[in-house]
């Protein structure tokens, strides 16, 4: 039987798609209700409803590419 596995995908100048059987905990390790198994998180900051999208990406005019951004290393911190 194969394991069940999580995928995150970036979408440009949008937000993060999680799809799969994931946990989401708040900095404290607190459960995060989401109630379904395939959610969008918020990139640009603006959602009302945090750590949800809600689309306030397309009015505030969100810009990231859907890869990695060049010049970057994974698990490198932004100074």
């Amino acid at each position: 039987m194969a394991m069940a596995r999580v995928s995150i995908t970036p979408y440009r100048d949008g937000p993060l798609i999680v799809r799969g059987p994931f946990v989401l905990e708040d900095q404290d390790g607190e459960p995060i209700e989401a109630g379904r198994e395939t959610i969008a998180l918020c990139r640009c900051g603006k959602s009302r409803m945090r750590p949800f999208c809600d689309g306030s990406h397309k009015i505030v005019r969100f810009r990231a590419p859907s890869s990695a951004e060049a010049g970057r290393e994974p698990g490198s911190a932004a100074a």
